[in-house]
């Protein structure tokens, strides 16, 4: 399978083959039970006590939970065998932040620990530093942090003003300044801290025990939601660290924070998935019960398009992430058989696939938002009371959009990356931009393919998406060239319609790899969920497409390209009234979602 795996970003400009990705539907059994135990967890010990958990405002509860579900082996996933962990491959570790995604504040401190608290360690420590921290850190004993964060540099993380300074005698790095927005801070036994040596330009990473001393902190941040995660600021006042405590090398810090927040999104947008799931079961479940005019809600249309709209966001981010992370998985498992090291075989696949991890953090917050903000609706008044369920859901969502790199910057980073991959030779996209290009001044096919492939239609209205955006981009090159990066709002509408591009290519991919497994019938109501999800993605690649377009072209360039976007977002029309109530109905029969 590794062989054939496409390379980051060169969906956009190749097909892919059904067979080539995987679907959750494949999960193996003991992959499931992986994940009942994951479920069971959060009934038995988190979901039970929510409300504690948000107004405790205090660590002991929080990491009293982690220590429980380090006993469970939960926190130690991502850690090789060696170190007392699982070493699980990624999809499986998605697989686990995904389920425990529907945690609320536990899940915030429990990824922030397994994640950015621990793979830092874990792609980049040496031989004792690994065999110091990890096992503390797998079994949960020790809790990690992660100090990038400073209060003039956000988004801009290598502007950071803390300073490690070597002693005299060379033992140690003393380090000053301050951190904010910490989760875990404080609790955590080890905090991995960001900070300039001299006149660096970049970033050196340290790891740093808490009995190192010279550390305070904060009392713990007032939040709008996940209250029960504890966030804080921390100071570093001289805290001496031993030299041998330095990550990696000198002034590689910010690469370090580039490739463990490849990881945070992708592992962020399959939480979101998790999340989500949770609050449409909660949405199902109240328009059954809740009774207006003598009828249970979900009979009404306007409830089973919310019902139907929000299972449709969920099963293309779950497909689309799955499909991501085993994309990481087959290129590890390709380079470790090279010869490569574990350790950089997964930062070299995190790296490769960066683009696809930025679409993705995008995609699931926004389809957690969405999700959560529909939840409240289908409550109604019930969904605006904080003794209802969707209250917390709705606050606990919104971070996300600005957790892991805000969502714009991430918008960003798609056509940046892309393009970064072109210039250096890794990616061909002039060839396809400017076939294009000459496409637009062709005469168009008129009539449908008659082509008998599965889903020839479909698959040529999403080739049409990706050559929109390829005309698009390569247009914005010509024009701007170097200064395209000021353009913001004409990169965030190219970003738009190649995430459109690539989820509705998933959802399509698993629609048809189910119907090899489980024949049409079985996957009739998956075929309607990717059959909505590209009539949506068409009609909002079109508006993102305009908006770029009469940004820079005018004239008989403005002409052409609009005709050629009208001429790649056609689609046959489909009546979504009826595949949305299909979806919902079926959902509502059951009670629960069934995706």
């Amino acid at each position: 399978m590794s062989s054939v795996s496409l390379k980051g970003g060169e969906f956009l400009i190749k097909e892919t083959d059904a067979s080539q990705i995987f679907i959750p539907e494949e999960f193996s059994e003991e992959q499931q039970m992986i994940a009942e135990t994951c479920r069971d967890f959060l009934k038995a010990e988190i979901h039970p006590r929510l409300d504690e958990i948000d107004k405790a405002g205090s660590p002991e509860l929080i990491s009293s939970l982690m220590d429980k579900a380090g006993e469970l082996g939960l926190l130690g996933t991502a850690v090789p065998e060696e170190y007392g962990g699982f070493g699980m491959n990624f999809n499986t570790s998605m697989l686990v932040a995904e389920v425990l995604g529907a945690g609320h504040s536990f899940s915030v401190a429990q990824s922030a620990h397994t994640g950015i608290g621990t793979l830092p360690i874990v792609y980049y420590g040496n031989e004792e530093q690994k065999a110091k921290y990890l096992p503390k850190l797998a079994s949960g004993e020790w809790k990690a942090a992660y100090c990038l964060t400073e209060p003039d540099s956000g988004s801009d993380a290598n502007s950071g003003k803390t300073k490690a300074e070597l002693t005299e005698d060379g033992k140690f790095y003393k380090i000053n300044g301050q951190k904010m927005w910490i989760t875990n801070g404080g609790f955590a036994d080890i905090f991995i801290v960001f900070a300039k040596i001299e006149d660096d330009k970049n970033l050196t990473a340290f790891i740093v025990e808490k009995s190192f001393g010279g550390i305070t902190m904060n009392e713990p941040e007032h939040k709008m939601g996940i209250k029960g995660s504890d966030t804080r600021q921390i100071f570093f006042n001289d805290c001496m660290v031993p030299v041998e405590n330095m990550l990696s090398k000198r002034e590689n810090g910010f690469k370090i924070a580039v490739n463990i927040l490849n990881v945070g999104r992708i592992k962020l947008a399959v939480a979101a998935v998790g999340g989500s799931k949770g609050v449409i079961n909660h949405a199902i479940n109240y328009a059954n019960e809740r009774k207006q005019f003598g009828i249970s809600i979900g009979r009404f249309g306007a409830i089973k398009h919310k019902l139907a709209e929000m299972a449709i966001r969920i099963w293309t981010t779950e497909t689309a992430c799955y499909r991501a992370g085993q994309n990481i998985d087959d290129l590890i498992d390709s380079l470790t058989a090279s010869g490569m090291s574990d350790a950089d075989a997964k930062l070299k696949a995190l790296e490769q696939y960066a683009i696809e991890c930025a679409i993705l953090k995008v995609n699931g917050s926004e389809t957690l938002d969405y999700v959560a903000d529909e939840g409240v609706q289908v409550y109604g008044g019930m969904g605006y009371s904080a003794d209802a369920p969707m209250d917390r859901a709705y606050r606990d969502s919104r971070i996300n959009r600005i957790f892991e790199g805000t969502n714009e910057i991430n918008r960003m980073l798609v056509l940046d990356m892309l393009l970064k991959r072109a210039m250096k030779g890794e990616l061909d996209l002039l060839g396809p931009a400017t076939a294009v290009g000459k496409e637009i001044l062709s005469i168009p096919e008129f009539g449908m393919s008659d082509d008998e492939e599965l889903f020839a239609a479909e698959k040529k209205a999403i080739k049409n998406l990706k050559k929109t955006a390829l005309m698009i981009a390569g247009s914005a090159v010509q024009k701007f060239m170097m200064k395209l990066s000021h353009e913001q709002e004409i990169l965030m509408n190219v970003a738009d319609i190649i995430t459109e591009a690539y989820i509705a290519e998933s959802a399509f991919l698993r629609v048809e790899k189910l119907i090899r497994l489980k024949g049409e019938e079985a996957a009739s109501l998956q075929k309607d969920i990717a059959q909505v999800y590209l009539q949506n993605a068409v009609a909002k690649a079109s508006m993102a497409g305009r908006e770029a377009i009469s940004a820079f072209a005018e004239g008989d360039e403005l002409r052409v390209m609009l005709m050629g976007l009208k001429r790649f977002t056609k689609i046959e029309p489909l009546n979504t009234k009826d595949a949305r109530r299909r979806i919902a109905d079926a959902m509502l029969a059951e009670n629960k979602y069934i995706f």
